[in-house]
């Protein structure tokens, strides 16, 4: 368990997905950070790609008790992560005649999933979404996790928030603080997931000037601080991108 840095809900599984890259040099692992079912979804599209990614999730995804606002006041969702559908429990089947404003595709994804129609679709963060809705909505239900980005809402728009998952931190092994000292390459899909890996690296004297950062976008590069062997984010916040870089990361 951990020591001092948060709610701890246990030690990170270590899943080794390949230990070797193909057509690739300089960085001997490349790791993913992300909770499930992220995490394996990375792992499969690195291999598709012939990057073999080690899996080592440092959160934990924790549905929370949430009550139902009164649904006659909402014409949509605003959600800016697909883990609001992933955990939302039950109560969800009583929004699902309200439209969704997603983050982005992976949320959007989410979304159908899980019986809902998708109004918009974001590719630069939950603000733009919210700045970019053109009068079509004025009352809100933001799902939302306990940690989320604060929104700046256009006067003509009311948001009702409910938080409906926490994430739990998990400690990172120290037999991957070891590899990672040894050179690697980490993928980060989140500020929080960034701050919470600078945080291990921290309590375990891992050497930064050997870990290469490789994140979905540029804020998620701002807790990380310097003296890294490099930190660099993808050209657009989609997986895809994500991955090109991290595979260019690796060929340098």
């Amino acid at each position: 368990m951990g020591r001092g840095h948060g709610e701890r809900t246990d030690r990170a599984p270590y899943a080794r997905h390949g230990t070797t890259f193909r057509a690739t040099r300089g960085v001997t692992k490349a790791f993913a950070i992300r909770p499930e079912p992220g995490l394996s979804k990375t792992i499969a599209a690195g291999a598709a790609r012939a990057l073999p990614i080690a899996g080592v999730a440092l959160f934990k995804v924790i549905p929370s008790g949430w009550t139902l606002p009164d649904l006659e006041a909402f014409d949509a969702l605003l959600v800016g992560s697909a883990n609001a559908f992933r955990h939302g429990g039950d109560k969800l089947s009583a929004l699902t005649h309200l439209p969704v404003l997603a983050v982005g595709q992976t949320t959007a994804d989410a979304a159908r999933d899980a019986g809902f129609t998708v109004a918009r679709v974001g590719s630069g963060g939950l603000q733009q979404v919210l700045d970019g809705i053109g009068g079509d909505f004025q009352h809100l239900l933001r799902l939302s996790g306990e940690d989320h980005v604060t929104l700046s809402s256009p006067a003509d728009v009311q948001i009702t928030e409910r938080i409906v998952y926490r994430i739990g931190k998990v400690d990172l092994p120290e037999e991957v603080a070891a590899q990672l000292s040894k050179g690697a390459l980490v993928l980060l899909h989140s500020a929080e997931a960034a701050q919470h890996f600078v945080n291990e690296c921290n309590r375990l004297g891992v050497d930064r000037t050997h870990v290469s950062l490789c994140a979905l976008g540029p804020r998620i590069l701002e807790p990380v601080g310097e003296g890294w062997q490099a930190a660099r984010a993808a050209a657009s916040p989609n997986e895809n991108d994500l991955l090109a870089l991290a595979i260019a990361m690796c060929q340098e």
